[in-house]
């Protein structure tokens, strides 16, 4: 018996990283960063048959790809600071969005695809 709830946000789901069928059960596994659960503690949603694939980093890279690098351009353009200062700056900022936002926009494509795919 699949339901969809109608009034699923996904992005809200995708933000909490919670299950998209119950949405209180947690998603992912408390100690590992990215690793899911196999089954929803709250509701028993088999997790196991979701797989998100490539799909959050290949839309990180071209989301921060899109934002950062004219970023550095303009810096470079206004402020011209030197090489390392970009080096550092870049880095820190690049690989901090990317960890920020991968497990919820991993949570979000599971919500999606709970919601337009067949999963039982």
């Amino acid at each position: 018996m699949s339901e969809t709830p109608s009034g699923l946000n996904i992005f809200t789901t995708g933000l909490k990283c919670v299950c998209p069928r119950c949405q209180t059960g947690a998603l992912y596994k408390s100690k590992e960063f990215l690793s899911l659960n196999e089954v929803c503690p709250s509701c028993g949603l088999d997790l196991k048959k979701c797989d998100s694939a490539d799909g959050p980093a290949v839309f990180l890279i071209f989301l921060l790809g899109f934002l950062l690098v004219p970023l550095a351009l303009l810096l470079e353009v206004y402020v011209a600071p030197p090489l390392w200062v970009h080096a550092i700056l870049w880095s820190i900022l690049a690989l901090g969005l990317t960890i920020g936002a991968l497990r919820p926009l991993k949570a979000t494509i599971i919500a999606l695809q709970y919601k337009h795919l067949p999963w039982q």
